[in-house]
């Protein structure tokens, strides 16, 4: 079985030795080689990194990469087989070559454990934390070019949990098929929606949208899954993590 899993990274970090995992520098286009394979090689949407984040690797994958299975995670976030709290162990705790092919006998694509938000649901919480213009604009799309999707899309948005960060494996026949959906909605929204004044963060709002519509995907085709626990490799803040959630819930962005 011939998995690749691509590891998006903009810097030179601690890399996974197994042989499943490919590095790759996304947003490399102009950018200084760090040694890894980069995301602007052959078909590529490269110079797109700033407003499409992780999605330049998916792009590049799906343009440029042959393998039975396809999937993403990030240089400081991975799929584990235990929620473990300790960072040197979360590294011996990632998924290997052999814990991917054990899962993919039995489905065709993994996800992330569901990331759940209690209080709001997944539109609410777009909205509170970027423009709620550019998400319905998705929606219009949506209803425009994908209509056998729209039922989904208001289910995913009503919902209070989500499958995130991007972060998948599937079969390389999803694969495509889901990028050529993704990228149709994507490219058409960009040229609707103005980002010109919009700030750093905000301006990645291709890469925060398309998080959102994976389950859009998932939901219309009805494809068995199977979630897998995700490890951050770093301590995280969750008091700020907390405090900026609630925020945002309360006076928005």
């Amino acid at each position: 079985m011939n998995i690749k899993i691509l590891v998006a990274t903009h810097k030179k970090y601690w890399m996974p030795e197994d042989e499943v995992y490919l590095p790759i520098h996304v947003g490399k286009e102009g950018k200084q080689d760090l040694g890894y394979i980069g995301d602007n090689t052959g078909n590529n949407i490269s110079i797109k990194n700033s407003n499409y984040c992780e999605l330049t690797a998916i792009y590049w994958a799906w343009k440029n990469l042959e393998a039975d299975y396809i999937g993403l995670v990030h240089y400081r976030r991975y799929f584990t087989k235990h929620n473990l709290r300790n960072c040197e162990k979360k590294k011996q705790d990632i998924l290997t070559k052999n814990d991917f092919e054990n899962i993919l006998k039995d489905v065709d694509i993994i996800v992330p454990d569901k990331r759940k938000y209690y209080i709001e649901t997944i539109r609410s919480h777009y909205n509170h934390s970027y423009y709620e213009k550019d998400l319905n604009e998705t929606e219009n799309i949506i209803k425009e070019i994908y209509p056998e999707y729209s039922i989904a899309f208001n289910k995913v948005m009503n919902r209070t949990w989500a499958h995130m960060f991007n972060m998948f494996v599937m079969r390389k026949d999803y694969f495509n098929e889901y990028c050529e959906w993704l990228f149709t909605i994507l490219f058409e929204l960009e040229k609707r929606i103005d980002i010109s004044s919009y700030t750093v963060m905000e301006a990645r709002v291709f890469g925060f949208i398309s998080e959102l519509l994976l389950d859009v995907w998932l939901e219309t085709k009805q494809i068995k899954y199977r979630e897998v626990n995700v490890s951050f490799m770093e301590k995280q803040n969750w008091l700020k993590k907390g405090t900026l959630f609630l925020k945002r819930k309360i006076v928005g962005k």
